[in-house]
C-alpha cells in the first residue's frame, strides 16, 4: 500500500506540473503553427499568380521597311524665261512662180516664257539682201505672235510658232507696192552648250506675203546662237 501511495503520489504531481505549463505558456495549436514558414501564403499566391500569366509567343523580328523608290529626274538642265536669238539667215524669195531671188542676212528674235512654261509670245526681225541683173534686192520683215515648246534630255529644246506681221520688198516696181502683210510659220531646235545659257539654234520657216497682185510663199532657213537669262 505505501508503494500503491507513492505511485499516485508520483502522477498527481507529475499532473499538476504539466497544467501549471499548458496554463503559463501558448496553446498547443499556436505553438505547433508558429513551426510553419511565414511565406508559405505568399509562395503560394505567386506561384497563382505565376501559373495565371501568359507566357509571352515566341515571334520573328519585323522586317525593314523597303526604301521608298527615288523620285524621276525629269531634267538637270536649269531653264531661263527669256531667250534673246541672233544668227544667219537664208531667204528665197519666190516674187513670181519661175521667178526666184535668193538672199543672205540676219535673223533676231526675242522670246518670254512666263514662269518657265511651255508656251511664250514671241518677236522677230529679218532683213536680208540679195541681187538682181539690174539692182540690189531686199526684204524687212517684223513680226509678233506666240511660240510653244518641248523640253527634252540633255537640254534639247523643241518648237513651233507663228507670227504675223509687217514686210518690205525692194526696189519698188511698177507692179505694185513694196509694202504687204506678212505671216510666218516654222519650228527648230535648240541644242544647249557646255554653259547652258547659251544654245545653238537650227529653225526652219515658211514666210507669206503678197505683192505683184499674187501671193508668196517663200521658205526661210537660219541657224545661230541663243542667250538665255
Amino acid at each position: 500500500m505505501r508503494y500503491l501511495g507513492s505511485v499516485l503520489g508520483a502522477l498527481l504531481l507529475c499532473a499538476l506540473s504539466a497544467g501549471a505549463q499548458t496554463s503559463s505558456g501558448a496553446p498547443a495549436s499556436t505553438m505547433l503553427t508558429s513551426f510553419e514558414p511565414a511565406t508559405a501564403t505568399t509562395d503560394t499566391n505567386t506561384l497563382y499568380a505565376a501559373s495565371a500569366t501568359p507566357t509571352p509567343l515566341l515571334t520573328q523580328p519585323a522586317l525593314p521597311e523597303p526604301a521608298p523608290a527615288p523620285a524621276p529626274v525629269q531634267s538637270v538642265f536649269q531653264t531661263y524665261d527669256i531667250q534673246i536669238y541672233f544668227g544667219y539667215t537664208f531667204f528665197r524669195f519666190y516674187a513670181e512662180p519661175k521667178l526666184t531671188n535668193d538672199m543672205n542676212g540676219v535673223n533676231v528674235s526675242a522670246v518670254w516664257y512666263p514662269g518657265g512654261k511651255w508656251y511664250a509670245p514671241d518677236g522677230e526681225v529679218v532683213g536680208t539682201f540679195g541681187s538682181a541683173p539690174t539692182c540690189t534686192t531686199k526684204f524687212v520683215m517684223a513680226a509678233g505672235g506666240g511660240r510653244v515648246r518641248w523640253l527634252g534630255p540633255r537640254g534639247i529644246e523643241v518648237w513651233a510658232h507663228g507670227l504675223v506681221g509687217y514686210s518690205n520688198f525692194l526696189p519698188q516696181t511698177a507692179f505694185g507696192d513694196h509694202a504687204a502683210f506678212a505671216f510666218e510659220t516654222g519650228a527648230g531646235v535648240d541644242l544647249n552648250l557646255r554653259n547652258q545659257r547659251w544654245a545653238i539654234r537650227l529653225a526652219g520657216d515658211m514666210i507669206g506675203t503678197r505683192y505683184f497682185s499674187t501671193g508668196q510663199y517663200s521658205p526661210k532657213v537660219s541657224a545661230g546662237l541663243v542667250l538665255k537669262f
